[in-house]
């Protein structure tokens, strides 16, 4: 078994990535000012010029931040003009694994428990020369289904609301997907995919980040694209570390309030109990693909559709 760390021993560098809700970033930035990081990086990006009110809030959002306590090396990469969520996120983990070996990082609506900085220090000690592990992840979405009689389990899934890795990791991400066609056109995905459907949503999805004919401009799908390309394993905790406390308003992806990923309760993970085995969890990956993209982008079309059609409706009858 290893042992948790306590918040004055935080060695691993945290980085942190804010925008323009100061309210959220504030209850985040509690929680590492009581973990009392030794390096802090603090990414933000700029307040976009067709919103002249949200200057205020990015600058708020930076003052929160700012406002360090404790000995700490800070960092800061505020942009001066919006950038956009996707060119934020990748070119501060760009910076900040050109510093560091490693990182915990958190976005400004990701709410860690306290025991998260210890899991992510012990376990990227740990696996710092694993190749076969990517990332450590503080997510677990199995509503309540125990994968593991140890602490975390071994998933094909990355999950990046609160989640630390290493530099050797960055350097195979692959933002634009450029090496996508020739690991689709090889069948690649046969060595991911646990059935014909996942296989042909993921080709659907990934075609769509390639080409650029997509509504989601998001990092986080090329990391998990990188990550499959590489063969690489994500470190999932067998209790839910981080809440995300951002869908009541102002995010960019996250924005349904009574989703049901929305506020989750956090736990403390306690003492480490480590796998003697790495394999990945094929039961948990399943769950996750059937419960958590696949049921929910249906959910999500036939939604629209009916949108579609009341509103249609609407318009017919005025």
């Amino acid at each position: 078994m290893g042992r948790i760390v306590t918040r004055s021993s935080l060695r691993t560098p945290v980085a942190m990535f804010i925008f323009n809700r100061p309210d959220v970033t504030a209850r985040v930035f509690a929680e590492v000012r009581r973990a009392k990081p030794e390096q802090l990086f603090l990414v933000s990006d700029g307040a976009r010029s067709e919103r002249p009110d949200e200057e205020r809030d990015v600058s708020l959002a930076r003052e929160i931040v700012t406002n360090v306590d404790w000995e700490c090396d800070v960092k800061t990469l505020f942009a001066d003009q919006n950038m956009g969520c996707k060119s934020r996120v990748s070119s501060g983990l760009a910076w900040v694994f050109e510093h560091v070996e490693d990182a915990i990082i958190l976005e400004d609506d990701c709410l860690p428990h306290a025991s998260f900085f210890g899991y992510c220090q012990e376990l990227l000690d740990r696996y710092r020369d694993d190749e076969r592990i990517g990332a450590i992840s503080g997510n677990n979405f199995q509503e309540g289904i125990s994968r593991t009689p140890h602490s975390y389990y071994f998933s094909k899934y990355f999950h990046c609301w609160g989640w630390a890795s290493w530099r050797r990791t960055w350097k195979n991400f692959d933002l634009n997907f450029q090496t996508w066609p020739a690991f689709r056109d090889q069948d690649g995905l046969a060595t991911v995919a646990d059935s014909p459907t996942e296989s042909w949503y993921w080709t659907r999805l990934f075609d769509e980040q390639y080409s650029g004919n997509t509504k989601v401009s998001s990092w986080a799908y090329p990391w998990l694209y990188s990550a499959w390309a590489q063969n690489a394993l994500t470190i999932l905790p067998d209790v839910n570390l981080i809440s995300n406390i951002g869908f009541s308003g102002g995010g960019t992806h996250c924005t349904d309030p009574d989703a049901k990923f929305a506020n989750m309760d956090v736990h403390d993970i306690g003492t480490l109990d480590h796998p003697e085995t790495i394999f990945r969890c094929v039961e948990a990956d399943k769950f996750s693909f059937g419960r958590n993209y696949y049921r929910d982008s249906i959910s999500r079309r036939a939604r629209r559709m009916c949108h579609q059609m009341f509103a249609g409706a609407g318009k017919a009858a005025a």
